[in-house]
């Protein structure tokens, strides 16, 4: 909601914006989740756009005319901008923009034409002027400064085709996508990747606009990949014992350096990974044990903490570089009813970056280093692959072999990236409204018994259908694309269930006698004795994952749990299913109640007497 009365404030009174002018703008990339659109074209590209930095914000344009062309968004814009309410304070121009000083004299706000300089409230200036006070105004507005900046990258792209237009295009060194450069750098004298032996490591989840995988094994699954993260690099290995590898010690030299950026300063190495520091001196950079320090030029350490995760992830934004090592599949596996995505530590990190370690593993092997025009061609990527599938959907854009024999990877990677849940990201809650308009457009199979589902896209379908519920702003809105035909039955009201256990090592379900219909939810007042205590509410009895089947005559998935953490816990099933109640190991309950608002009384069978 927050971020929904910034958009408005800055765009109030204005119905339109006319782009229809000689100027031609560069789209903008989002990467940070404080990130939202202004204006977006029918392509999807962000025109217009803003974000909070530390405790300032920022407005940015994608052609420099705009900040004269659209008077009435600038001064919106400077509302939404000032550290303090009212007109107080000078809002600074850049010089050669006059003329939006002119369209600013009808104003109260007190205007400055000049460079930047300290004690200013906003500064507004074009994106080709900010090189020489680039580090000035990060600082400024993390200290609560404002600034509006306008300009394109593309003519300076093409007028320095030798240059990396991300890392060296002035405007992006205050606002920070082909990663062919970068992999030519990375894989320098790199054949193959050898992560042979007993460690397992974790699936990489690539799917930041600017993150990149690195190394796959042949199933097209990333366990090394690398990311730009403002105006700072990642790189990130699946398992901390990767960092050490004499093995990888040729990718890992070319990967300091790249992190480095021919700074050559401190490479920092988190003193449990001592191992390391024997490989990584071979780069003939100064490496030196130590905890994370801000002085670092490159930070290694694993992924099994957070314990400094704003202070890292704001290190790498303000030009830093950090390699990270680790797997979650271990997380996974002693964590039951925990979200990878969300909970693991590491992810905290990774997250923001565009990186995720899932909680699948990865057997280890020689596994050849990609040919890089075939992957900056033609490599898997989830952003570039959704955005196809899209058009695929909404255009009727055909698909060619190569991308078609994605979808199951794409299935897989929207449900992992729907777990994030990060409704306060503008990213993630575009590709929401995506996914949900695609199972609108393109509809849902209705699979059953006796209407299996063979092809490929529509398990594709029935995969992203099953996981946006689950996100949704609205499922209610979904359900009928979803489920055509939903049975009505009877229901009753604060059915009263009792609930006695006596478990030794291992969970016990108890059946409550109760079903939910497809879709419908329903309240649990749990008692007091098991609240908190892991146990778990339970829908549905079909709990195994069929997604590897080629015939699929159901979802994938058909059950939901859900932790009885609070006294009053709401409960939803897309398919629907019988409700349990799943005692822990070692609990020891007589009697306790639960009581169930809405539901269903499920058929049972008894010895002598049958229920109609």
């Amino acid at each position: 909601m927050a971020r929904e009365q910034d958009y408005y404030t800055i765009v109030c009174g204005l119905q339109e914006f006319d782009l229809q002018m000689n100027a031609v703008p560069s789209d903008l990339v989002l990467i940070g989740e404080r990130a939202f659109p202004l204006v977006v074209n029918p392509r999807g590209q962000v025109l217009m756009a803003a974000s909070y930095y530390g405790q300032g914000r920022v407005v940015v344009l994608g052609h420099e005319q705009y900040l004269t062309s659209f008077p009435g968004l600038i001064k919106n814009a400077l509302k939404w901008l000032m550290p303090c309410s009212g007109d107080a304070g000078i809002v600074g121009i850049q010089k050669s923009l006059c003329s939006v000083a002119a369209n600013l004299n009808d104003c109260s706000i007190k205007t400055e034409l000049g460079d930047f300089r300290s004690g200013l409230a906003v500064y507004i200036t074009d994106a080709y002027s900010v090189e020489n006070c680039a580090k000035d105004l990060i600082a400024f507005i993390k200290a609560g400064g404002g600034l509006i900046m306008g300009g394109q990258a593309w003519h300076w792209a093409g007028t320095h085709p030798q240059e990396n237009t991300l890392k060296n295009f002035p405007g992006n060194k205050v606002i920070g996508k082909d990663f062919k450069d970068d992999l030519q750098f990375l894989l320098e004298g790199v054949s193959e990747f050898d992560v042979q032996g007993e460690s397992i490591a974790s699936e990489v989840m690539v799917h930041g606009p600017l993150a990149f995988p690195i190394a796959l094994t042949p199933a097209g699954k990333a366990f090394i990949a690398g990311a730009y993260y403002g105006q700072g690099r990642v790189i990130l290995l699946s398992h901390e014992c990767y960092v050490a590898r004499d093995s990888l010690s040729t990718f890992l030299i070319n990967a300091i350096k790249w992190l480095d950026e021919d700074r050559k300063g401190v490479i920092g190495i988190l003193p449990s990974l001592k191992a390391a520091h024997t490989v990584l001196s071979k780069s003939g950079l100064d490496c030196q044990l130590t905890g994370f320090r801000k002085d670092l030029s490159v930070y290694i350490c694993t992924s099994y903490s957070d314990a400094q995760c704003a202070e890292i992830q704001e290190f790498v934004a303000e030009g830093g570089g950090l390699m990270i090592g680790g797997h979650a599949w271990y997380y996974a596996q002693t964590h039951c009813g925990c979200n990878v995505m969300t909970d693991y530590p590491g992810n905290h990190i990774l997250n923001k970056m565009g990186l995720s370690l899932l909680g699948n593993t990865l057997i280890g092997g020689l596994y050849k280093a990609p040919e890089i025009e075939q992957s900056c061609k033609e490599g898997y990527h989830f952003c570039n692959m959704l955005h196809r599938f899209a058009e695929h959907v909404y255009l009727g854009k055909e698909l060619i072999n190569h991308e078609q024999s994605c979808f199951k990877q794409l299935g897989n990677d929207c449900a992992s990236y729907l777990q994030m849940r990060c409704h306060d990201s503008a990213t993630y809650t575009s590709v929401v409204a995506i996914l949900s308009d695609i199972v609108k457009k393109f509809g849902f199979p209705q699979v059953c018994s006796n209407c299996p589902v063979k092809s490929a896209k529509d398990c594709l379908m029935l995969h992203i259908g099953s996981e946006v519920y689950k996100v949704s702003p609205d499922p209610d809105a979904l359900l009928p694309y979803i489920i055509k035909d939903r049975p009505k039955f009877p229901t009753v009201s604060n059915a009263r269930v009792r609930i006695s256990a006596k478990t030794e090592g291992s969970e016990e379900w108890i059946s409550t006698g109760l079903y939910l219909s497809p879709g419908m939810k329903t309240n649990i007042a749990v008692p007091p004795e098991i609240i908190r205590k892991n146990w778990q509410v339970q829908l549905g009895c079909q709990t195994d994952d069929i997604g590897g089947a080629k015939v699929l005559k159901r979802a994938p998935v058909v059950h939901e749990q859900f932790p009885l953490d609070a006294e009053m816990v709401q409960v939803c099933n897309l398919w629907g299913g019988l409700i349990y109640i799943i005692a822990p190991p070692q609990s020891k309950v007589n009697g306790v109640e639960i009581v169930v608002h809405d539901a269903v009384q499920a058929p049972y069978f008894k010895s002598g007497k049958n229920s109609e």
